[in-house]
């Protein structure tokens, strides 16, 4: 009883001071507030006189007069972002405040998951932590959810995807037009009265049945405000462009176009961002060119065009389609670096000596004239026979036998061979090498997945990679240490030193498995970490490693603040050579631009220029989300074919409520689920990363290998259930 009493009382005082708030200009007496929440019960109103003393002695009411009470306005009031839990109460980051505040499931409003709310902090003694109460929505997150329409006579609810807090929409009759009972749909948030439980919506979207492919996919898309159509006014505005190439322009730029170049790419791919030049100059040094479509020459600062690919920001890479940045015209058309065409560019041209070492460099706008469209396969396929040019067509963009001019596979050869060396060089200079495995699909024409295979970086990736990051460190040092403009605003990609206390626990993950991190010092760090990584390679617990160890690290952004980056070793680094698919790459070209024509922004500029790095450092976290959302929703839909299968797993995860297992041929990840394992009771041991037996002492451990069975394969909520299959 005693327990029922205090959880009544903690509800109580929470509407009570919502009552107080909600009207904080007029004073009440107890009778007044007892009337006002409906309470008649002479037991609750002794309770509410309680209440009004504590809260007026910890200072969150005010006693105006005698027996009268108001909300204390007084108290500070804070801005942050409000996370919601699976329960209804939440927690609010605040960004000078180090711990999170509390916030009651009866105190948090009108608030959605991820508002930025105004909130009022007060010190709970009886917890010992901070709390509060949400005064107002100051933004909200988004305003479009993905739901299920569940119809009940005339009252229609929308339940939103990933929000497990009770939260669901009202849809008024009106609202829900011709959408049926169990249909995916897109809600739009419309209010929130004060006297209501749940926000009203109405529908804007019915995207069909749950569990259809494309339903699901553009349920994805919606979930992260990913749009994937554009808006018709920029349609119409891009069909009105001029995307000639003038000769005009041409006089205007250095001219390249008898310089042997090629794109290397992979097999699928529509657009081509970077080429690549060659050419031996006289004292035998090699002239390397990077080129970058110059997507700033069509994409004006301000136009309606550049407005849409600021929110967009980045395209996104779904396991069947991409959703690109710009439009198709333009990423796929004119600004593509296709073959055998003009293309007006932006280029970063250097000129290296034998060991790969730079000599000279040169960067402005040039116009190019690629000789060859190669793929990855074509690439290493020549660096790997050096004595032919004949293609297979196993490798071949043509799905055909194709010769390759011997000045394009002299030129692929001798640029890997100095790629090698600059690379090398990196990882000396403390560079960490990520070579996680990339999980691909073979799909039909109904983009269903027949099989899964993996994306391995070889020699020909690392060589296009290698002058990428050349001309994106060139760029960005440039722009950094020349004196004649200093503190020039730019676009930095940054990467954090790892947090200390990540790095100690993911050494005590990998000691189980014999390894460890020397943690020294910077150096000590990354070399072990290499070690790590490399001696994992091929091993049935490596992308288990892999991703433990991504998660350790600092997350890379972009900020006009230069940290460098650590996992590259750089001390400036910068993004210019995609363009066409994150819109950072085209602020870069466009400081470039100002800096080379010595053109200074204006001293505001700046603090706009960082407020535009948090948003595309905020839109490639959601386009990340979404694809990896993308490619677990396609891991379900390849595993529910195979259900009577036996599959050997690695333990990826160990939970108070299941352990995760990923299995080894397919790298797909499911639960055992602890209330399945039926031969005795498990217990969790979290230092351990472990469950044990509490009578026959039998435990599974983060990377045990294990054998499963598919249980349940749900594409809705995007979840596998394994059964155990013992042996």
């Amino acid at each position: 009883m005693k327990k029922k009493s205090k959880k009544s009382s903690n509800y109580l005082e929470q509407h009570l001071l919502n009552f107080l708030k909600r009207n904080s200009n007029k004073s009440y007496n107890y009778k007044q507030i007892a009337a006002s929440l409906e309470i008649k019960a002479a037991s609750q109103r002794q309770t509410i006189i309680k209440l009004l003393a504590h809260l007026a002695n910890t200072n969150e009411i005010k006693e105006v007069s005698r027996g009268k009470f108001t909300f204390n306005n007084t108290l500070n009031k804070y801005i942050g972002v409000i996370d919601i839990t699976s329960r209804g109460s939440a927690y609010v980051s605040i960004e000078d405040i180090d711990e999170d505040i509390y916030i009651s499931r009866e105190s948090r409003g009108n608030a959605l998951p991820q508002d930025t709310v105004e909130i009022y902090i007060y010190k709970r003694r009886r917890r010992g932590r901070l709390e509060g109460t949400v005064d107002k929505v100051v933004k909200r997150h988004k305003e479009s959810f993905v739901g299920v329409l569940s119809l009940n006579n005339k009252h229609a609810f929308v339940k939103p995807d990933g929000i497990q807090s009770g939260i669901e929409f009202y849809i008024p009759q009106k609202k829900y037009a011709d959408a049926q009972d169990g249909d995916k749909v897109i809600v739009h948030f419309t209010d929130w009265p004060s006297t209501a439980k749940q926000p009203f919506g109405e529908i804007t979207k019915v995207l069909g049945k749950p569990g259809d492919h494309h339903t699901e996919i553009h349920a994805i898309l919606t979930q992260y405000d990913l749009p994937y159509e554009f808006p018709k006014d920029v349609e119409d505005f891009v069909t009105q462009m001029n995307l000639s190439i003038s000769q005009q322009e041409i006089n205007k730029r250095l001219d390249m176009r008898d310089v042997l170049t090629f794109t290397i790419d992979p097999k699928d791919a529509k657009d081509f961002d970077d080429a690549l030049s060659y050419q031996i100059l006289g004292n035998g040094n090699i002239q390397v060119g990077i080129h970058i479509a110059d997507v700033s020459h069509y994409v004006n600062s301000g136009s309606i065009l550049d407005q849409e690919a600021y929110q967009r920001a980045t395209s996104v890479y779904l396991v069947d389609r991409v959703v690109p940045m710009l439009p198709e015209v333009l990423s796929n058309g004119v600004c593509s670096l296709n073959p055998r065409e003009d293309k007006l560019t932006f280029s970063a041209v250097f000129e290296l000596d034998h060991n790969g070492f730079v000599q000279a460099q040169w960067f402005g706008r040039t116009v190019i004239h690629s000789d060859e469209r190669m793929a990855y396969e074509e690439a290493q396929y020549l660096i790997d026979h050096t004595d032919t040019n004949l293609i297979p067509k196993d490798c071949s963009v043509t799905n055909e036998d194709r010769y390759i001019d011997s000045s394009i596979s002299n030129a692929i050869i001798k640029l890997n061979a100095l790629a090698i060396e600059m690379r090398s060089r990196r990882m000396q200079q403390g560079a960490i090498s990520f070579d996680k495995v990339e999980v691909k699909f073979n799909l039909d024409e109904q983009s269903d997945p027949q099989g899964v295979y993996f994306k391995v970086a070889k020699q020909a990736n690392q060589l296009i990679e290698e002058y990428m990051l050349l001309a994106n460190r060139s760029v960005s040092t440039y722009i950094s240490t020349n004196i004649k403009i200093k503190n020039f605003p730019f676009v930095y990609r940054i990467h954090d030193e790892p947090d200390q206390d990540k790095l100690i626990a993911l050494n005590g993950l990998i000691n189980r498995f014999g390894y460890q991190i020397d943690m020294r010092d910077r150096k000590t760090t990354s070399d072990s970490i290499n070690t790590l990584l490399k001696e994992i390679k091929g091993t049935k617990a490596q992308n288990m490693i892999d991703t433990l160890t991504i998660r350790s690290m600092s997350k890379a952004s972009y900020s006009t603040d230069n940290i460098g980056h650590y996992g590259l070793a750089f001390e400036y680094y910068s993004h210019f050579t995609s363009p066409i698919r994150r819109y950072p790459d085209i602020l870069a070209h466009r400081l470039l631009q100002s800096f080379i024509d010595k053109k200074a922004p204006s001293k505001h500029y700046k603090q706009d220029l960082e407020e535009q790095c948090k948003h595309c450092s905020s839109r490639e976290n959601l386009a990340a989300n979404a694809e990896r959302d993308s490619i677990k929703f396609m891991q379900i839909r390849f595993m529910q074919k195979h259900q009577d299968e036996v599959f050997e797993g690695v333990i990826s995860g160990v939970t108070e409520w299941g352990i995760y297992v990923e299995i080894s041929i397919n790298k797909c990840e499911g639960m055992i689920r602890l209330r399945d394992l039926t031969d005795d009771h498990y217990v969790y041991y979290p230092e351990e990363f472990a469950i044990k037996g509490r009578k026959y002492k039998r435990s599974y451990q983060l990377g045990d290998t294990v054998k499963v069975q598919v249980k349940n394969a749900d594409l809705i909520k995007r979840h596998l259930d394994f059964t155990l299959i013992e042996d």
